[in-house]
């Protein structure tokens, strides 16, 4: 199984993106920005094609088991594999850069504001309309890649 997000726009705060699944528009993505060097938290994952596991320990994980809408089809976070660089690169909920250390946000609206940064909106539906494919891919034993194309750049 496949998910390609293909990162649109870069304001230098924030890159928003689309997620397809196996070609399919899915969702909008919203990420941190790019940066030659990176820093810590504020910089995005390198365009390239990483494979996903289930991490089912850590925080996120524990919140997102007791999520009122995401706990009932909760079987781990969708969890990047040997990004160069950077660990516990996870796709989850969220809404600006400021809820993400470099992971990747999904929402079904994806905006920019004039003289603002880019945003997702309704992040848990776009969370909830894609997990249970993705997850079930895994728990079947298939393999679910992600691949990262900068159109931004």
């Amino acid at each position: 199984m496949l998910l390609t997000i293909e990162r649109l726009f870069d304001d230098g705060d924030a890159t928003l993106g689309i997620l397809r699944i196996n070609g399919k528009f899915r969702c909008f993505t919203l990420e941190d920005e790019y940066r030659a060097e990176k820093i810590a938290g504020e910089t995005r994952i390198p365009a390239g094609f990483y494979d996903v596991k289930l991490r089912k320990e850590g925080g996120f994980h524990n919140r997102y088991s007791n999520h009122p809408r995401i706990g009932p089809i909760h079987k781990g976070m969708l969890h990047l594999q040997n990004v160069p660089g950077f660990e516990w690169i996870l796709i989850h909920c969220g809404n600006t850069d400021e809820h993400t250390a470099g992971c990747l946000l999904v929402g079904l609206h994806g905006l920019t504001e004039i003289g603002g940064a880019p945003k997702v909106g309704r992040s848990v539906d776009a969370y909830v309309d894609i997990y249970p494919e993705c997850a079930a891919a895994l728990e079947s034993g298939k393999n679910l890649t992600v691949e990262i194309i900068d159109r931004d750049r």
